[in-house]
């Protein structure tokens, strides 16, 4: 029986895939600080420890694995990364779990190992106009990322790599861009925009209240990639020859007015909407899929529209509950 170690295994996209793995047939250790908190995780050995300390990482790290996804992170939504607020825990606390890991990794001789990266290492200077970003894979460099957790990403990207030239480590590396779907965040001050807005529809729905808050002017875009679509793209990187760095996302690119609009029509009601300063980020980004169609052949199955009826339903039940 193959064996794969999922480290961030908690968190939303590293619950969804212990999930699918599981379902492969490999035996699936899960680590993360905490469990799933939405649903009771598949792993057949899931351990509570904190990656920063080297001696915790060889302890979940004691034998040969044939796959390790690499999904723990300091993150959390544009609330939480793009306030300044929280920066040096996350470059202090992502670093330390890389470093860690990939010693621990190198040590027990373990070839495969999966890093998820962000678009949030692009240049801030290639997506100033929301209407014509620029994210092409090469674009990287000159670096200047509109964020402390990009630039913790970036400096990863070239730690994974260093060890895949130097001591022949196989890994692989993607670029996520704005993953979402069900069992993630959604009220605890890291979600994601698509979480937030399907949050704040549903309550609006429930109170009966007219508006909903939005962030900024409404115009900044973005794309959006749903979790199936996430993991499908992941594994078939993680099993290829090809070691990347890669963006995995969706080209359909909408600015977060419409991306409101579209949460509204799922829910069935005609909101105004209300907009107030925050965090924003870049102006607009999008995936550029050019590379990994060409190298792999991936394309997302997932629409936005479908993905986010999925993600509301799931919101909407947790919010009803709150008020039930």
């Amino acid at each position: 029986m193959k064996k794969a170690l999922v480290l961030g295994a908690g968190g939303f996209i590293g619950h969804h895939m212990v999930n699918r793995i599981k379902g492969e047939g490999f035996w699936v250790r899960g680590v993360d600080l905490k469990y799933p908190e939405f649903s009771e995780t598949k792993a057949d050995d899931f351990v509570i420890g904190d990656l920063r300390d080297p001696k915790f990482c060889r302890y979940v790290i004691d034998q040969g694995f044939d796959e390790v996804y690499q999904l723990a992170a300091d993150m959390g939504g544009a609330g939480y990364v793009f306030t300044g607020d929280n920066d040096a825990d996350i470059m202090h606390n992502s670093a330390m779990i890389n470093l860690n890991v990939l010693n621990a990794c190198y040590k027990r001789n373990i070839k495969r190992i999966f890093y998820s990266s962000s678009a949030c290492i692009y240049p801030e200077y290639n997506q100033m106009d929301p209407e014509s970003p620029k994210t092409s894979e090469d674009s990287a460099y000159p670096a200047q990322p509109d964020s402390e957790y990009g630039w913790e990403k970036l400096f990863s990207e070239r730690l994974y790599l260093a060890y895949h030239r130097n001591y022949g480590m196989k890994v692989r590396i993607a670029r996520y861009h704005n993953i979402y779907g069900p069992e993630g965040a959604w009220c605890d001050g890291r979600e994601k925009v698509p979480a937030a807005l399907c949050r704040k529809v549903a309550m609006a729905k429930i109170k009966g209240e007219g508006f909903i808050e939005v962030w900024g002017d409404g115009k900044q875009t973005r794309s959006f990639l749903y979790i199936n679509d996430c993991i499908d793209a992941t594994l078939l990187l993680m099993r290829s020859d090809w070691t990347g760095p890669v963006n995995i996302g969706s080209e359909e690119m909408v600015s977060i007015d419409e991306l409101a609009h579209l949460v509204m029509g799922i829910a069935g009601v005609n909101l105004d909407i209300r907009h107030i300063d925050g965090p924003q980020g870049v102006r607009g980004r999008t995936s550029d899929n050019r590379l990994i169609y060409k190298m792999l052949g991936w394309m997302p199955k997932f629409s936005l529209r479908e993905g986010l009826k999925k993600t509301y339903l799931w919101i909407e039940s947790k919010v009803n509950n709150q008020f039930a």
